[in-house]
């Protein structure tokens, strides 16, 4: 199979770019942004995700051999399309917000500026990614505000398609959980990995504790033993006489979690083991992990929730045209206005407004095309949002690979400290900041 990935894309996408080739209006300049007309599940800020991987992916995004053949063979497009594709570069830019950032209702977080023919063919790729990696950026950062200082880990893959495993794993980490399961993901991001044992590991063995000494004997006394096979009182004592009192930790996948950590706490502390940490790893999601707030808990393993969203799996992310090129060479704004799908024209500048450090707004300048375009000093009181992704055509090497991860995670856990207090509750509300558009002749 070929590492191409321009056929992950809609059959439309290429039928239109074979009709504007028709009519003449595939070279027509054009500026498409991606957006979300608002926020899944009343959550009240979104998390950027999939930024680094899209990169990645639009240096692969070429039509080879194989893929103009299929082409062809099944009609999809003109033998004049075909010819076309098979030069395709994109050759455009593309400015957007930094992966790890924060978004609002309306926030112009990608905006891909070429021809039509340039961007068009884009979109499915480009939503596809974003959509589901900031979704679970989304979720992973609900959660990761609700534990707190407690260590958050991703254990998620056996619940997601094999691909999709390994991009959440990814965007789980860039929004705070501090390690995953899943050793591609850790291989190709360098992401921390963690484990130990499943539960087929006890039952392999004749008892309990020949299961657990083999563990000890083969990863050392700072393992992780997984309690909870049988009984857990019994099993949290074998533990310790196998492990001793210096065990790194138990793992506790069953039961009313806040009544049984608190029992296993206290029998830890009573056998001497007051070093031993206790992980929870049982269907968790933020409400659960809220809930464990004042419990004697030490880390959270979590797996369905973050890689599905927690209950959303896709951000709502459209990817539409704005702005285009008339044929005297000015620009003209272009929105759909269909009722509950509208979208506002023109292309945007987007500041983040702060008093005392903290967000109050995120205000969205918009003009038609490029004559008058916001600068920084224009806001002293505001952070610039948008950086450059793509300089005609050319993806910017810093956002992409292991490195990229560890900016966006860093750059995350920097700009969530800007959110106002009321943006951390977990309760279904509005966006914890309006967004707010200018007309940029009006700045």
């Amino acid at each position: 199979m070929s590492a191409s990935t321009a056929l992950m894309t809609d059959r439309y996408e290429l039928t239109m770019l074979d009709a504007a080739l028709r009519d003449g209006t595939a070279q027509r300049r054009c500026v498409f942004e991606l957006f979300a007309r608002r926020l899944s599940g009343g959550r009240r800020f979104g998390v950027v995700g999939g930024t680094g991987r899209l990169l990645a992916l639009l240096r692969e995004f070429r039509f080879g051999d194989d893929e103009l053949r299929f082409l062809r063979d099944e009609h999809v497009v003109s033998p004049e399309a075909v010819a076309y594709l098979e030069g395709y570069r994109f050759s455009g830019s593309i400015t957007g917000y930094r992966e790890g950032e924060l978004y609002f209702p309306g926030s112009p977080i990608l905006t891909v500026e070429g021809s039509f023919a340039d961007a068009v063919i884009l979109e499915t790729i480009a939503l596809s990614v974003l959509n589901h990696d900031s979704a679970v950026a989304t979720a992973a950062s609900r959660m990761s505000v609700a534990a707190g200082d407690r260590p958050l880990a991703e254990m998620g893959s056996r619940r997601a398609g094999e691909a999709s495993a390994i991009a959440a794993a990814r965007a789980a980490y860039i929004a705070g959980f501090g390690s995953t399961s899943n050793l591609e993901a850790g291989r190709r991001w360098g992401i921390p990995t963690m484990g130990t044992a499943a539960h087929s590991w006890t039952l392999l063995h004749d008892s309990e504790e020949d299961a657990f000494r083999a563990q000890v004997e083969a990863l050392g006394t700072g393992t992780t033993l997984l309690v909870d096979t049988y009984d857990i009182e019994k099993g949290v004592e074998t533990a310790i006489r196998v492990a001793g009192t210096g065990l790194g930790g138990v793992r506790l996948d069953s039961g009313d979690l806040p009544t049984v950590a608190a029992t296993v706490r206290a029998q830890l502390d009573a056998l001497g083991a007051t070093g031993t940490r206790i992980t929870v790893t049982s269907d968790l999601d933020e409400y659960a992990i809220a809930a464990l707030a004042a419990s004697p808990v030490d880390a959270y393993g979590v797996g369905t929730s973050v890689v599905t969203g927690s209950g959303h799996p896709t951000a709502g992310m459209v990817y539409k045209l704005v702005a285009r090129q008339a044929t005297d060479g000015s620009w003209v704004s272009v929105a759909k206005t269909a009722e509950g799908k509208g979208s506002q024209g023109g292309r945007k500048t987007a500041f983040r407004v702060l008093e005392n450090g903290v967000a109050t707004q995120e205000l969205v300048e918009v003009a038609d095309g490029f004559e008058r375009l916001a600068e920084a000093s224009e806001h002293p009181d505001a952070r610039p949002l948008q950086v450059d992704l793509v300089i005609d055509g050319e993806p910017v090497a810093e956002f992409e690979g292991p490195a990229g991860v560890e900016a966006a995670r860093e750059h995350h856990l920097r700009v969530r400290e800007e959110l106002p207090i009321r943006a951390l509750a977990l309760s279904r509300s509005d966006p914890a900041i309006p967004t707010v558009y200018l007309d940029a002749g009006d700045a």
